[in-house]
């Protein structure tokens, strides 16, 4: 198996060509078939042409200054004080050359600020993942202040620090909710729409895809009904209908809206892109399609953009459930092989699902 070296020396080689044909179809079957991969590959893309502009920017200035170099300022500025008509003279015989700094001068200013505002846009969904105290303040967060608790008796020391949204996996407890709303948690509890709260624990964490697992643990706790809904494992076309429910505040919102994008943040093909409005607390929420299978999970937002909204593909859940140890996962979770929503209108739907979305409370 090669070493990230190794890989990353491929992918280059990959980007600039440099792969025999053989060689380039091989690993580009490699990369679909391999989402880790691809997803390297797309952010390595993204570092190396930031670099090449930032390389333009650098020549441009190298040019600029050797322009600015051959003209002596400060005999020009005296010439020019006492013999107002050298002015123009000076300008009929140097305009040529005046021309070609101030563009100089133009096109660098717009390419750093081109650089600037691409990183800024490429950094936003790193800001998403800060620690709560910058987080708090921040509406690029999908991660919400709470002030509520979870009953007196169950509760830890403390308030709840943040938390989000999840919703249930199986009948016996298994729920899905976004890595960084759980990051760093010393306990976590889980409250539904009638109030009742629960402990977790947090069973599975995947960094790279911002998934986490939990299961309640609370004793008070009773098996659910059947899942209403099934995890769909197939992708999903551009424009069609999907919406989501979260909790941006102490009651669960709708959200509704269509697919974008089959990729996500900088073109990530483990995400969609949503054309969804969000706020922060929404992290974690399912995302269903009009038939009600739950086809990925919210997990941040572009403040750049309007609308733009990303969901991590429900292929990760699913992988993130089998990646579990059994000796943590115990009893192998049940899905559903039939989907009870399909065919219901929206607010049919909706009345039976969100017994099975939780506001997730964290503390730390």
């Amino acid at each position: 198996m090669r070493n990230e070296t190794e890989l990353d020396a491929i992918i280059e080689d990959y980007l600039q060509g440099k792969l025999t044909p053989a060689e380039a179809d091989a690993f580009e079957l490699l990369r679909a078939n391999d989402p880790v991969i691809d997803h390297k590959v797309v952010a390595h893309k993204v570092f190396m042409d930031a670099i090449k502009q930032y390389g333009k920017v650098l020549s441009l200035k190298e040019q600029m200054d050797k322009v600015h170099a051959g003209i002596d300022v400060a005999s020009l500025t005296e010439e020019l004080r006492p013999h107002p008509a050298f002015i123009v003279n000076l300008w009929r015989k140097n305009k040529s050359a005046m021309a070609i700094a101030a563009s100089f001068i133009l096109l660098t200013v717009f390419s750093i600020y081109s650089i600037q505002h691409n990183t800024l846009q490429n950094g936003t969904y790193e800001v998403m993942r800060r620690e709560i105290t910058n987080i708090k303040n921040n509406q690029n967060k999908l991660v919400r202040t709470l002030n509520s608790s979870p009953k007196t008796e169950k509760k830890p020391g403390g308030s709840a620090k943040f938390g989000g949204t999840g919703f249930a996996l199986t009948a016996n407890g298994y729920l899905c909710t976004n890595y960084h709303v759980v990051r760093d948690a010393d306990s976590v509890y889980v409250q539904n729409n009638k109030g009742d709260a629960y402990k977790a624990k947090i069973v599975y964490r995947d960094p790279q895809y911002d998934i986490a697992i939990l299961k309640i643990v609370d004793e008070e706790f009773t098996t659910l009904p059947s899942l209403p809904y099934k995890l769909k494992k197939n992708g999903i076309g551009m424009g069609e209908n999907v919406y989501t429910l979260g909790y941006p505040k102490d009651d669960a919102v709708l959200g509704e809206g269509y697919i974008s994008s089959k990729t996500g943040h900088v073109g990530d093909t483990t995400q969609y892109q949503v054309s969804i409005p969000i706020n922060p607390g929404n992290s974690g929420g399912p995302l269903l399609d009009n038939y009600g299978n739950i086809i990925g999970v919210i997990t941040a937002k572009e403040n750049q953009v309007d609308g733009a909204t990303f969901a991590v593909k429900s292929k990760y859940i699913l992988e993130a459930l089998n990646a579990i140890p059994s000796d943590s996962l115990g009893k192998k979770p049940v899905f559903t092989k039939k989907n009870p929503l399909q065919g219901l209108n929206r607010t049919k739907q909706i009345d039976k699902i969100e017994n099975y979305v939780y506001m997730i409370k964290v503390y730390n």
